[in-house]
C-alpha cells in the first residue's frame, strides 16, 4: 500500500494498492492463485480461513510506533495503517498455523509483530555497516549471507553455507521477536538477512527479494527452492 501524497501526482495523491510485477509472476506457477489483500472489514479471522498461505511483500518502512519508538526522522514513520492490518492478518494465520512467508518488510513485520524490534536505519545505528540499500543500484547492489547450520534456509539448501542475496533496504531486524531464530546473517557485517519460527508448520523471513532475478549473479541462492518450500507447506497444511 503507497498511502496518500498531496505532493505525488499520480491518481492525484490518493493512497493506493499495487504489487509489483515481479513478485506476482514469481509467485505464479501452476496450481496456484495469487491475490492482493488489503484491509478487511469483515475480520481477519474470516480471511484467514480461506488463505492456504501468505506472503508479506516488501515497501514503505515500518511505522516505529509498532515497536515502541518514535521516527527519528519524518521519513521514516511508515505507514501504520498497513502494519495495523498486517499485523492482524499474520497472527490469524499463526493461529491457524497456516504458512507466511516475508520479503524485505514483510520479514522485518514478523519480528515486529512477535515483539522485536528494528533498526530504523542500518547505517545510523551500525555504522561499520554494509551500505545496504543504494538507489541507483537498486537489486544490483548485492552481498553474501552466511547460513546458520542449524536453520530453516540451512535444511532446504543442504551443503550450503555461503549464498549472494541483493539488497535494498535500509532498516533491518534489531532485538528478534519471541520464539524468532536467526538463518542466515550478512556475511560482512552480521546484520539479520533470514529468521523463522520453529515448530510452525512454515513462518520465515528473508530480507532479501527472491523475485529479482539477475541471471549474471554468481553463487546466487535458487530462490525456486524457497518458493517450492513455501508451497509445499501450503499444500500440506490444506490437505491435513
Amino acid at each position: 500500500m503507497m498511502p496518500a501524497d498531496p505532493a505525488r501526482t499520480i491518481f492525484n495523491g490518493r493512497p493506493l494498492l499495487f504489487v509489483e510485477r515481479s513478485l506476482t509472476e514469481w509467485l505464479s506457477v501452476p496450481g496456484v492463485n495469487v491475490y492482493v489483500l488489503t484491509e478487511s472489514s469483515h475480520g481477519y479471522e474470516a480471511m484467514a480461513e480461506d488463505l492456504d498461505g501468505l506472503v508479506l511483500s516488501g515497501g514503505v518502512d515500518i511505522a516505529p510506533g509498532a515497536y515502541g519508538e518514535v521516527a527519528r526522522r519524518p521519513a521514516w514513520e511508515g505507514d501504520p495503517r498497513r502494519d495495523a492490518y498486517e499485523i492482524a492478518l499474520f497472527r490469524a494465520m499463526l493461529a491457524r498455523d497456516k504458512p507466511v512467508l516475508g520479503i524485505c518488510r514483510g520479514h522485518q513485520l514478523i519480528n515486529v509483530a512477535l515483539g522485536g524490534s528494528l533498526h530504523q536505519d542500518v547505517l545510523e545505528d551500525r555504522p561499520d555497516a554494509l551500505v545496504h540499500r543504494d538507489a541507483v543500484q537498486y537489486d544490483r547492489n548485492q552481498h553474501d549471507i552466511l547460513l546458520q547450520p542449524e536453520g530453516e534456509l540451512a535444511r532446504i539448501y543442504p551443503g550450503v553455507a555461503r549464498a549472494r542475496v541483493n539488497t535494498v533496504h535500509h532498516q533491518a531486524v534489531r532485538r528478534l521477536g519471541e520464539g524468532l531464530v536467526v538463518d542466515a546473517l550478512s556475511a560482512e557485517d552480521g546484520v539479520i538477512e533470514a529468521i523463522s519460527l520453529p515448530g510452525r508448520s512454515f513462518v520465515r523471513g528473508i530480507q532479501w527479494h527472491p523475485e529479482f532475478r539477475d541471471p549474471e549473479a554468481n553463487h546466487r541462492l535458487d530462490n525456486s527452492v524457497l518458493r517450492e518450500a513455501f508451497f509445499q507447506a501450503a499444500r500440506a497444511r490444506r490437505s491435513g
